[in-house]
């Protein structure tokens, strides 16, 4: 089992803590100013990929000190730094990916970065979206477990097609059986676990799995 970790150009106040998941991290790849990220956090980074054109050159440097692999491109590209780090990614065959940094800031990245779930479990790999109070992951119809999480305690269900179909939630406060979900449907917003785990279920469609929490100001 391998565990990659991509980390974008996402508001760094948004981060998690990135300590909680060096367990389970094996391969940590920073897209541009992601890199910086890591390096400023000690984290050491297997590849840095991008045009590198929102750093200067002593940050340049530090990432180049920090990483086994810099592969540096033209701003002119068909890909964003972030696909680049997917494809670099998709080389390793991991099981499971992580995006961190990839969200706030500008809407269209955001809202495209969560499609980009949608090419990643195509393949066979479970891409999950993490910041600071959202944990986001995208799945396929059958029967999922979800694991309560002390850091994202909230749980909804979104529909990512028009309709999803046939939707059962099991050791919910509030259960569901067989119940067809569409866009716009307020349903399955902010519900919790009775357990430690529970399950949720569905035979057609694509579901967005949001597992969340409130900002507590600062």
């Amino acid at each position: 089992m391998i565990s990659v970790a991509i980390v974008g150009n996402g508001p760094v106040e948004l981060h998690p803590d990135f300590k909680q998941f060096m367990s389970e991290v094996d391969i940590w790849i920073g897209a541009d100013r992601g890199s910086l990220t890591l390096t400023k956090n000690q984290i050491p980074i297997e590849y840095a990929v991008g045009d590198f054109d929102s750093i200067n050159e002593e940050e340049k440097g530090a990432i180049q000190k920090n990483t086994n692999f810099f592969e540096e491109y033209p701003p002119e590209k068909n890909e964003t730094d972030l696909e680049l780090a997917l494809r670099k990614g998709y080389e390793l065959h991991p099981d499971k990916i992580y995006l961190f940094g990839v969200t706030g800031g500008r809407l269209d990245h955001e809202l495209v970065n969560i499609q980009l779930l949608h090419s990643i479990i195509t393949k066979g790999i479970r891409g999950i979206m993490v910041d600071k109070s959202n944990f986001i992951e995208l799945t396929l119809p059958g029967e999922h477990i979800v694991q309560h999480d002390d850091n994202y305690p909230t749980i909804s269900f979104i529909p990512f097609t028009q309709h999803v179909r046939g939707l059962s939630l099991s050791e919910f406060k509030y259960s569901l059986v067989d119940q067809t979900i569409s866009w716009g449907s307020t349903l399955c917003i902010s519900n919790r676990l009775l357990l430690n785990n529970g399950t949720f279920s569905y035979k057609e469609g694509i579901l967005l799995l949001v597992k969340s929490c409130d900002m507590i100001p600062v």
